[in-house]
């Protein structure tokens, strides 16, 4: 198949790039680099089913040639740059979810939509299944990342419902491992780069908050099985082991073997207002239509994301582009 992965410089996007092409399929990896790194794809520069285009999704999108599956991963998830460019996050869920279905009925292939746990807000009901509809503030800091996926996952079950499209909804939850972003403000980059410069791991508030990791590899496997499925709505693809950040803090002092101390602090901006107590995945519905549920233990998982961040801590590292 020919396939457009947009956010394909990106971490997960980058990690599926990979995947695709070893599936065989030609691959169009479009990224405008304000979160993503030419870096992740470097080692695809020449391979000959692989293409790179710098766009910006929320503009027009011209494509020549057919093209049969369009993944749609653009977006900007972590706290440190929704809170920095909320009106661009915005405009990703909104405007590039339009432009990129508009494409795929153009073109007429299948699309699938990266959505995220935080549709589910800060959850009242635990673990979460598909069928919950989410306690989400609208109109706190959080709210422009969370409302830019529910839009995007209402715009995608229109354009199936009022133009035959065939759509899939990936739910994604914390994903962790290799080309995550150094300075992305998420719990594992800053515990494992805290970790390894010996540095105090800092945990906010009282670190009760719970989290399930799951490792990217297992998220590929997840979105790829989704793909070639037939399913729909919504699918939940991470974790379903929860930890309490203080004790995922130990752990990855346990696994890095670092000396560094634990403490908490309370974060000067508003990164953690909203910010889900629980967190933890329904996957019933991945087992039973996917046949799919993690393998990578989070022990293997933390040495490999640890061996990774080693290598790249030594290396002076390109900033994002600003847009």
């Amino acid at each position: 198949m020919r396939i457009l992965v947009t956010g394909g410089a990106g971490f997960i996007g980058s990690h599926l790039c990979d995947r695709l092409l070893a599936e065989g399929h030609e691959v169009i990896a479009m990224d405008n680099l304000v979160t993503g790194s030419t870096d992740n794809i470097a080692h695809l520069a020449s391979h000959r089913r692989f293409r790179f285009i710098f766009h910006d999704v929320t503009e027009y999108i011209h494509l020549d040639g057919p093209l049969d599956v369009i993944l749609h991963l653009a977006s900007l998830p972590s706290p440190v740059d929704y809170l920095e460019k909320p009106i661009k996050t915005l405009k990703v869920g909104a405007l590039g979810t339009h432009k990129t279905l508009g494409l795929a009925v153009v073109k007429r292939a299948l699309y699938l939509l990266a959505s995220t746990s935080e549709v589910y807000g800060d959850p009242k009901v635990h673990p979460q299944p598909e069928t919950y509809w989410g306690n989400v503030n609208p109109i706190g800091p959080r709210g422009v990342y969370d409302e830019s996926k529910r839009y995007a996952e209402a715009m995608t079950m229109a354009y199936h419902r009022a133009h035959g499209l065939e759509t899939r909804t990936a739910r994604i939850f914390n994903t962790y491992g290799p080309r995550m972003r150094l300075d992305d403000g998420r719990v594992v980059p800053n515990f494992v780069k805290q970790a390894l410069l010996g540095e105090p791991l800092t945990v906010y508030d009282d670190g009760s908050r719970t989290r399930s990791f799951c490792y990217v590899s297992d998220m590929v496997e997840g979105l790829y099985r989704l793909l070639l499925s037939d399913e729909v709505y919504p699918v939940n693809l991470g974790s379903p082991h929860e930890m309490t950040v203080l004790e995922f803090a130990h752990k990855m002092l346990e696994v890095s073997g670092s000396s560094s101390e634990i403490v908490f602090v309370t974060p000067a901006d508003e990164r953690t207002k909203d910010d889900p107590q629980t967190r933890r995945p329904d996957i019933s519905k991945a087992r039973r239509v996917l046949g799919w549920q993690p393998r990578v233990v989070l022990e293997e998982g933390l040495r490999l994301t640890i061996e990774w961040f080693q290598e790249h801590l030594a290396k002076p590292q390109k900033k994002p582009e600003q847009g």
